[in-house]
């Protein structure tokens, strides 16, 4: 399957489009979408919380449930957060089982957190 590009219009490989629609999915705070009110994740509520285990805690529960709710394609195994090259940065890898041809599959989705950038 390949999908089209939010930002250029341009045909994408499904890799590509799997990491945009997994981007969305995160960025999108639930309730924002008229038409799709329980659309997206909780990780946007989580923007300038203090960066401890409680909070790491809740990223890597919002994004597996999102992920389980909203993104058929991929059997998640494993999130885990790093530290972005930028401040207020951060970098999502998730790492799981492409549904459609079973192969494993790690994609890293970066995230902008807090106010900084």
């Amino acid at each position: 399957m390949t999908g089209m590009s939010r930002t250029t219009g341009q045909t994408i490989g499904d890799l590509e489009h799997l990491r945009q629609s997994i981007a969305d999915i995160l960025g999108t705070p639930i309730g924002s979408r008229v038409m799709r009110r329980d659309y997206g994740s909780l990780l946007p509520e989580l923007i300038d919380q203090p960066l401890n285990g409680a909070t790491v805690t809740r990223l890597y529960a919002a994004t597996a449930t999102a992920l389980i709710r909203w993104e058929p394609r991929v059997r998640l195994a494993r999130v885990q957060l790093a530290h972005g090259s930028e401040p207020g940065s951060a970098v999502l890898t998730l790492e799981g089982h492409y549904i459609d041809s079973n192969a494993s599959l790690s994609l890293r989705v970066p995230l902008k957190l807090g106010a900084s950038v």
